[in-house]
């Protein structure tokens, strides 16, 4: 009466990175940081006709420390980025970003000093969803995206991606009026 009998002939082996990695490919916990348009599209992907839950990741957190997956949707000005970038701090590791939207990745059309133009000058972003607004089939895709490299990416080659990124962060001389990769993140 051992576990021999139990499963038979069945034998299951496999790493344990790739056991964990696929647990939390279905256990994402999105951070909604909504700014514009794009967070309505949001709000019906949450809904039940695109139904995010389907993915693993209907576990909506506005507390920081309980998510792991940030989804940056729409402008961000300067004066957000201080608070972005403290949110983001106060994640769980390890975590990931989505840029959605065109705001969002690129400053959209808003060509102005106020206006961030894209957040990959500060915060690792790891998947982009175009659109003005992006469709909610977008934004899952965008979430499938995530899973992929969750379940691809160990724990140490992400580490070492992030740190190269904050490395190259700081070679760039944007001119702005932040430190590109101050203390907070380190």
């Amino acid at each position: 009466m051992g576990i021999e009998t139990a499963l038979g002939n069945t034998i299951l082996t496999t790493q344990l990175s790739k056991l964990v990695n696929w647990a939390r490919k279905y256990s994402l916990w999105p951070m909604p940081f909504g700014t514009a348009c794009c967070a309505i599209e949001f709000m019906s992907m949450q809904a039940s006709h695109f139904d995010l839950s389907r993915f693993g990741a209907e576990a909506m957190r506005f507390s920081p420390r309980q998510s792991d997956m940030m989804m940056v949707m729409g402008t961000v000005t300067r004066k957000m980025v201080p608070v972005l970038r403290k949110i983001y701090a106060q994640m769980a590791e390890p975590k990931w970003v989505i840029a959605v939207g065109a705001c969002t990745c690129s400053g959209g059309f808003f060509r102005s000093y106020a206006v961030q133009q894209g957040i990959d000058r500060i915060l690792p972003v790891d998947v982009y969803v175009n659109g003005c607004p992006p469709r909610p089939e977008n934004m899952i895709r965008g979430v499938m995206e995530i899973q992929k490299l969750v379940e691809q990416e160990s724990l140490i080659d992400r580490k070492k991606r992030i740190t190269a990124f904050y490395e190259e962060l700081e070679k760039m001389n944007y001119e702005t009026d932040y430190r590109p990769a101050d203390k907070i993140l380190r």
